[in-house]
């Protein structure tokens, strides 16, 4: 059920079209952003597991023209245009501990004079990108040493005076919000209510099935969520309660899945699509739900030093028909055409079969080709045995 409402159940059965992404969008409610790109950002990443191959261009493209924007949500996300609204609301009323919301309370006390000019001076000569202004002095070391005016851009964002109107090369193109919030398709309404609630039931719905402890985290919500907040939504039928077998408290599903959870109970949902998942996906960025939902203990190594990694540096999981069955350390190699597939883990357990290993091999032999770096070079294997039958896959 998880699968099916997030796309990930069945491997999609025509080429992509422009409105699959938009849809792909909406149906997990938002899609997190994330700049790290040795293989595809993220979110091109994420899209790909569900869409199979498209053009990448086609989610920058939906930003420029209004049909999605960025906001501050699970973390940086973008969302379609009809939920940019409700982002906006809830932010104005509540009280953010984010991060963001730190960097930009701190910029704007210590530098509000300098962070009006900015904004002036967008208001006066229009959209604006941070490489846009020069670095004085030595640059500073570590990811979040911005010069001054990167600083205070992310700030008038995460605060709401800036949006984010277009990308160029990834990089983001600041507007006054009044000029995004114009363009979008469809128009921006910002009549809300029952905001909590709202998001509750979204993370329940892009989730298929979830517990209470699970819900709070797909939107960053405050304080967590238990069986006394969800019991009017039993009571009112926005949400259905089900038991499942091995868990010690019940399963809420969304009214909307109501047909989903039928043909789940008759033994009607057979996932039979294998995708490599971004580390950020939302299938898998709650590690405590990944493990309670699919027995898959997983970790983004990025962040720590070398020496302390033990899969690698970018490691996607690997999903197969409905599990989680091993991770790969990869990295494109766009000039020279070749994906590198540093490592590859699969987990104990995992039947060996020529199906499974076939689909595996096609499965990183679409996202290479869909990178533009169909020649696939693989490294060390776990189990070894498994690399002779990969490898031969790709030259054949």
């Amino acid at each position: 059920m998880q699968l099916a409402a997030q796309g990930l159940l069945n491997a999609p059965k025509r080429r992509a079209r422009r409105e699959d992404l938009l849809a792909a969008i909406q149906r997990m409610r938002l899609l997190q952003i994330d700049s790290i790109h040795v293989v595809a950002r993220s979110p091109y990443l994420v899209l790909h597991a569900r869409m199979g191959s498209y053009p990448q261009t086609w989610l920058d493209e939906a930003l420029e023209a209004g049909r999605i924007a960025e906001c501050w949500a699970h973390e940086a996300c973008f969302v379609t245009a009809a939920e940019i609204g409700v982002h906006r609301a809830w932010r104005s009323q509540i009280a953010s501990n984010h991060w963001a919301d730190k960097h930009a309370a701190r910029a704007r006390d210590a530098n509000l004079k300098e962070m009006h000019a900015l904004l002036e001076h967008v208001r006066q000569s229009g959209p604006v990108r941070a490489s846009d202004f020069e670095r004085t002095g030595r640059a500073a070391s570590g990811w979040w040493e911005w010069k001054p005016e990167k600083r205070w851009l992310e700030a008038w964002f995460a605060s709401g005076e800036l949006m984010v109107t277009r990308r160029e090369r990834f990089q983001r193109v600041y507007d006054l919000a009044e000029n995004v919030l114009a363009k979008l398709d469809p128009p921006f309404d910002a009549d809300v209510s029952a905001l909590r609630r709202r998001f509750i039931l979204d993370s329940v719905r892009a989730l298929g099935i979830a517990r209470a402890r699970w819900i709070a985290d797909y939107f960053r919500l405050k304080p967590a969520v238990d069986e006394r907040e969800l019991a009017p939504l039993l009571a009112d039928g926005e949400l259905l309660e089900v038991e499942v077998k091995g868990w010690s408290d019940p399963g809420y599903v969304h009214r909307d899945h109501a047909s989903l959870l039928d043909e789940a109970r008759r033994g009607r949902l057979r996932a039979t699509h294998t995708a490599l998942l971004s580390p950020f996906d939302p299938l898998v960025w709650d590690r405590v739900r990944l493990r309670e939902m699919f027995d898959f203990d997983y970790s983004i190594e990025c962040y720590l030093p070398a020496a302390k990694r033990k899969y690698g540096y970018y490691v996607l999981p690997l999903l197969h028909r409905g599990r989680l069955i091993g991770r790969l350390d990869a990295k494109a190699h766009r000039a020279e055409g070749e994906f590198e597939v540093k490592a590859l883990f699969l987990e104990d357990g995992v039947e060996l079969s020529p199906r499974t290993l076939k689909e595996v091999a096609q499965a990183i032999a679409d996202t290479a080709a869909w990178h533009g770096t169909p020649r696939v070079r693989l490294g060390r294997c776990r189990p070894a045995g498994v690399a002779s039958v990969l490898r031969a896959h790709w030259r054949g």
